[in-house]
């Protein structure tokens, strides 16, 4: 697991990584220097006349000028408590570092995993469940650092603290020591064999689960109309319910296993102390009195240590699957993120040469073959053809959404290709039947990609006055910072088609790619969309058209049409 914990971390972070080392190594240090505070004053309980007794007790109560040994007494205690509250704080500033370090890892993961999901394309994206997907991203990589990296660093922790008290123990008391080893060895041997095979399973068992209710709920509300009409809504439950019995099972489970550490624990420190008192039965009282003192503040320090390295083993454990979706999404560096606003414009002409496309999947069945076609600049191309002919696909491969199996692809003279699609991109308005909407305003509907404060809302006017729907939205009493719900719910089909026009003008496209934008509206809607794109054409001789359409209506204005 180490080689796979280290791919995970991205080079930046494991210089950042040795500091935390140190940091950890020491606050187990001043853990370890906080309890050994405590050993004048157990002293001092346990024996008053101590102070003179004990070499350094006397030269600090000589150094000190102390009158009484009430007095000195009281001194240490008071500093011990001060030294032990500045022990604290510098414990809290280095659990600081850690802590930044972890969440600020997560925060990277979690980016790359989101934009690496989105730069694996269109047809990643449609092969995927987005319920996975965006588990995947907002979950599984905090259960990363939460629930294995932050383990790990309290169990370093708690190891380094352990081994430096148990080696104190040992060169003051072997027998303390001995007793302590014979009693939390075999506790953590038992817990160990008990629940190791276990807490893999429950991990990604939950994991299943939680993919499945976010896949339910997230197809419910999306298909609430189909879904109320038809009374599928008990089915819906009932896998949600099926779900949830999974994953409060699995965490009853899990909880109960949290437990164990500490009853393991518990009852082993009370085996230690009833094996001591059966012991003083026959020993001498004072040392076993001063053994079974010993004995108690190691037992009572350790104990925590060995719970934590318990827990923090069973928290990895349990969170063992997110190391391998992470190591599956391959995790790309920010370079390779970095967005290019340049513009690839066309200008002369689009050109198809031997365009053939078929999936991975089903490689004998292309669905494209041999096309070759050119569209001219400021044409208006009609594309129509029956279902399942490629007239979707040939626009994913006219944006570069998939790459062709043979042929090729020029804007003027030079090829698509996925190194400059970007810039291509840049310069293309799409519209498809679907149109994206978020849940914000007009303005930022049209605008979309651009910040609020760098919205230009007069071009977003002139837009919506182009796409004729700036009547309407000077209507409302918010006009164009309105929030149009989600997915464009407070508005018609009719707006919401207009809105993915306005978005391409907005743009400045070079060319306009209107993927059956109005086969799912009414005639007369229709009708009032097509006169508007027939104005916008009229209006831009410059403007490419391209359009896939079923009816003959929607193509009226075309140039030429083309049967696939």
């Amino acid at each position: 697991m180490k080689s796979s914990l280290r791919s995970l971390i991205p080079p930046k972070f494991r210089q950042r990584g040795g500091w935390v080392v140190v940091t950890i190594f020491l606050r187990a240090l001043l853990n370890f220097l906080g309890l050994a505070l405590l050993v004048p004053v157990l002293t001092l309980i346990l024996d008053t006349q101590a102070i003179h007794q004990i070499d350094y007790l006397d030269q600090l109560y000589r150094w000190g000028g102390f009158s009484s040994d009430n007095q000195f007494v009281t001194c240490i205690a008071l500093g011990v408590v001060l030294l032990i509250a500045l022990k604290n704080l510098l414990a809290l500033g280095l659990y600081r570092t850690e802590r930044n370090y972890i969440y600020s890892l997560y925060r990277y993961l979690s980016r790359n995993l989101y934009t690496t999901y989105y730069r694996r394309g269109l047809h990643f994206i449609k092969q995927s469940n987005s319920a996975v997907l965006a588990r995947n991203v907002n979950v599984v990589s905090f259960s990363f650092v939460a629930g294995v990296l932050r383990p790990l660093a309290t169990m370093a922790c708690e190891a380094t603290l352990f081994l430096l008290l148990f080696g104190a123990v040992l060169l003051y008391s072997p027998k303390a020591a001995g007793l302590v080893l014979l009693i939390f060895l075999p506790t953590v041997i038992v817990y160990y064999r008990l629940v190791r095979r276990r807490l893999n399973r429950y991990g990604e068992v939950e994991n299943r689960a939680h993919r499945e209710k976010a896949r339910v709920v997230m197809e419910t509300f999306r298909g609430y109309s189909e879904v109320e009409i038809n009374r599928a809504f008990p089915l819906m439950l009932k896998r949600f319910d099926k779900a949830m019995d999974e994953i409060v099972e699995v965490q009853q489970k899990n909880a109960t296993l949290g437990q164990l550490p500490s009853l393991f624990t518990e009852t082993g420190l009370a085996l230690g102390m009833a094996l001591l008192v059966i012991v003083s039965l026959r020993g001498e009282a004072g040392d076993i009195r001063l053994l079974f003192g010993v004995f108690a503040v190691a037992a009572l320090r350790l104990m925590p240590s060995v719970r934590s390295l318990m827990s923090g083993w069973a928290a990895i454990k349990y969170n063992r699957y997110t190391i391998d979706i992470l190591r599956e999404a391959q995790i790309e560096s920010e370079q390779q993120n970095r967005e290019d606003a340049e513009r690839m414009g066309l200008q002369q002409a689009i050109r198809i040469e031997g365009l053939t496309f078929c999936f991975e999947d089903s490689p004998e069945k292309p669905l494209i073959e041999n096309l070759s076609l050119t569209i001219h600049k400021g044409e208006r191309i009609g594309i129509r053809g029956e279902s399942g002919r490629g007239k979707t696909t040939l626009f994913n491969l006219l944006l570069g959404f998939y790459p062709p199996t043979q042929g090729r692809i020029w804007i003027d003279d030079t090829p698509l290709t996925p190194e400059n699609r970007r810039r291509w991109q840049n310069s293309v308005g799409y519209v498809s039947q679907n149109v994206f909407l978020t849940d914000s305003t007009f303005a930022a509907n049209v605008a979309l990609g651009e910040t609020e404060d760098r919205i230009d809302r007069e071009r977003v006017r002139q837009a919506l006055e182009q796409a004729q729907l700036l009547p309407f939205i000077d209507s409302l009493p918010q006009r164009m910072e309105t929030p149009i719900g989600e997915c464009g719910c407070r508005i018609s089909g009719g707006q919401r088609q207009r809105i993915g026009i306005a978005r391409a003008l907005y743009k400045g496209a070079d060319v306009l790619l209107l993927d059956e934008a109005t086969s799912s509206l009414d005639n007369r809607t229709e009708e009032g969309i097509n006169r508007s794109i027939e104005a916008l054409s009229k209006g831009n001789s410059d403007l490419t058209i391209i359009v896939i359409a079923h009816r003959e209506t929607s193509l009226s204005y075309c140039d030429r049409i083309i049967e696939m």
